[in-house]
């Protein structure tokens, strides 16, 4: 289902305020990343933005990323990964799969192939687990390109991977070793 363009822009708001920078709403984000959701709709609202109980939930059901996640009775909200801000989002270690892969703009890609990729600004490198993920991704940045990594062979040598609960796969840092051209 698509998103109408006022819930895409609330998104990105939401996104903001749970991932970069609670203060946006004038909430805080527990030590897990959870915010208060009465607070979160009273701090958005503030902002001159319109959002209610169900436009929230209609934008987590339907956000094409599965950006977000409630706890199980609705009370408490958390981006579930992509954040800048300090946060356990009490993600579990899990072993990949063979290959994956890291869209990016076509721009990056030197020094990437120098200093492999780094988290930036992130707690964590964000990867996809498909080709047409990562591509997607890329072109979001400009003139896509995608990096197959053998994650195998990072598991093996010791790095240690995650899995977000919306299928974005997490690490500290892939290193160019491990890319395969």
């Amino acid at each position: 289902m698509e998103q109408s363009n006022s819930d895409v822009k609330l998104g990105r708001f939401l996104s903001l305020v749970l991932r970069h920078n609670p203060s946006a709403a004038g909430i805080t984000l527990d030590e897990h990343g959870w915010a208060d959701v009465e607070k979160l709709l009273v701090g958005v609202n503030r902002t001159g933005r319109k959002i209610d109980m169900s436009t929230l939930e209609r934008i987590v059901r339907e956000n094409n990323k599965q950006r977000y996640s409630f706890n199980e009775n609705h009370t408490k909200i958390r981006a579930n990964q992509g954040h800048s801000v300090q946060v356990d989002v009490e993600l579990r270690e899990v072993e990949p799969p063979r290959y994956l892969y890291h869209g990016t703009a076509s721009r990056f890609l030197p020094a990437i192939q120098a200093e492999g990729i780094r988290k930036m600004s992130r707690q964590y490198v964000h990867l996809s687990g498909d080709f047409e993920t990562a591509m997607a991704v890329g072109k979001r940045h400009g003139i896509p390109v995608v990096i197959t990594i053998d994650a195998e062979a990072m598991a093996r040598d010791g790095v240690t991977f995650y899995r977000s609960e919306n299928g974005v796969w997490l690490c500290e840092h892939v290193e160019p070793k491990y890319f395969l051209v």
